[in-house]
């Protein structure tokens, strides 16, 4: 990733620190392992921006370099100049972090002082007065050479990614929507407003694909390894890995042809009736690839799973919003079927038949679903709706803990333990947010939000109710 940046000086101000500031940025960059970009060293006085002309020398060296960086840093080793960084930046198109350095109390001289601590309150007033988005973590000033500001570039680099990714996108709702859940319904007309395509298909097109897929199609031997790799098919009934793999051969190159970001499939019942599969096992393939994959055509938590995959570098899935754990109230169980990337999981999964759908439409239909337990650690939770011509999200963090379930339960799961998590549940069915939520490691909530509300302009559900203050965070 290659990220810009721009030194600001007010020329009443000691220039000796200018030097230090080059070298101070890309020391931060070096650690973080992105490259930075920046005007040539003689292109201004010391290389910064100090006027209006300097500041269009820098607005024409990004116009000229328009697609080699995906962010710019706006560093302040003192108070800056307004006109010269607002001429810089006008037409910038990419995610933006002011960073201002601290005063140190024994130089406060006029000699030494910086005054970056008052520069980027004016500079703030001057980007919001231009209607132009920032980001500017906490706290308000911290060196580059400081962890603090390591802290603050990683997640502006996550934003970045966020951001660079999902400006455009194009997701594949194959099949009609799964017709017991109204719940997924979705404003295409919306998406389409926040630059998201909504591609649909008939799921019969997938499955006329898959019928010419023979078993000595190279992509779908391919695939049966990869599925022997991430689960075990001891007790699956001989050729159904196969069914299986012809069938992520024929999905994967449904995704391909068409360019798709992220798929959301009509996993039920068609394919239990015609091909005696689950996609369970297969669509945690296409997750841990880096394609959001979703079950129930769950379209827009497409978007949540990819956003949080982004943030993290960590592959998403989707899950449900389950069941209470006992009387525990800061607990739930998150369960699904199994399309959970091996990166969410303990280790490999055990390939059964789904219980409930093999119930209901006949023993043996349904094989593919992928047992098996998430991984312990702190996880974000996020889920995006449409609403009213918006795009609304919620994230929330919590912890999957080392608590079991009886050996009878199926599927995927994972107890998670979130403090006040009944005013969460209550405020996520309060706004209309469905069962599923998309989840990976880590906690990722600060990137998702900035990336999100800031540069993609999507509305984060907050609720600030006596009761329910806190939910959200």
């Amino acid at each position: 990733m290659n990220i810009a940046y721009l030194i600001a000086n007010r020329g009443f101000f000691p220039s000796s620190v200018i030097e230090q500031a080059h070298s101070d940025i890309r020391n931060a960059f070096a650690r973080a392992n992105v490259s930075g970009v920046t005007i040539p060293a003689d292109a201004t006085r010391y290389g910064a921006v100090e006027t209006t002309d300097d500041g269009m020398v820098f607005a024409n060296f990004l116009a000229r370099n328009r697609g080699q960086y995906d962010g710019l840093v706006i560093c302040l080793p003192n108070f800056g100049d307004e006109n010269g960084i607002k001429a810089a930046i006008q037409d910038c198109e990419v995610p933006i972090l002011l960073q201002a350095y601290p005063d140190e109390l024994e130089k406060l001289d006029f000699e030494h002082r910086r005054d970056a601590f008052c520069g980027k309150f004016a500079l703030t007033s001057v980007l919001t007065q231009m209607g132009k988005a920032y980001s500017a973590f906490t706290p308000f000033v911290a060196a580059p050479s400081s962890s603090d500001f390591d802290i603050q570039l990683r997640k502006f680099i996550g934003v970045c990614r966020v951001v660079k990714r999902m400006r455009r996108l194009r997701i594949g709702a194959v099949g009609a929507r799964t017709t017991a859940f109204k719940s997924v319904r979705y404003d295409e007309c919306a998406l389409e407003r926040h630059g998201i395509d909504v591609e649909t298909y008939d799921l019969s097109s997938l499955l006329a694909r898959f019928r010419k897929i023979s078993e000595n199609n190279p992509e779908a031997a391919r695939w049966l390894d990869e599925l022997h790799e991430t689960a075990s098919f001891e007790n699956v009934p001989a050729q159904r890995d196969m069914v299986m793999a012809r069938f992520a051969a024929a999905l994967d190159a449904h995704i391909r042809e068409n360019c798709l970001d992220a798929v959301a499939v009509r996993c039920w019942s068609e394919l239990q009736q015609e091909l005696g599969i689950t996609p369970c096992a297969v669509m945690g393939i296409l997750n841990h690839r880096g394609i959001p994959a979703v079950c129930e055509m769950d379209v827009t938590n497409a978007i949540a799973m990819l956003g949080l995959s982004l943030a993290t570098e960590i592959p998403a899935g989707c899950m449900d919003l389950n069941n209470n754990y006992g009387n525990e109230a800061d607990k739930c169980i998150l369960f699904h079927c199994g399309p959970l990337p091996l990166e969410l999981m303990q280790g490999t999964g055990v390939i059964q038949q789904h219980k409930m759908l093999s119930k209901t439409y006949g023993e043996g239909c349904s094989w593919g679903l992928n047992v098996g337990r998430m991984r312990q650690g702190t996880v974000t939770m996020a889920s995006v709706r449409t609403d009213s011509g918006e795009l609304q999200f919620y994230a929330a963090s919590g912890e999957v803990t080392a608590d079991t379930l009886p050996a009878s339960f199926f599927g995927s799961y994972g107890v998670v333990q979130k403090p006040g998590l009944q005013d969460t549940l209550a405020s996520i069915s309060r706004q209309g947010f469905r069962h599923h939520v998309a989840v990976t490691m880590g906690d990722a909530g600060d990137v998702l939000t900035e990336a999100f509300t800031n540069y993609l302009g999507y509305r984060r559900v907050c609720v600030e109710a006596a009761g329910l203050a806190g939910a959200f965070r």
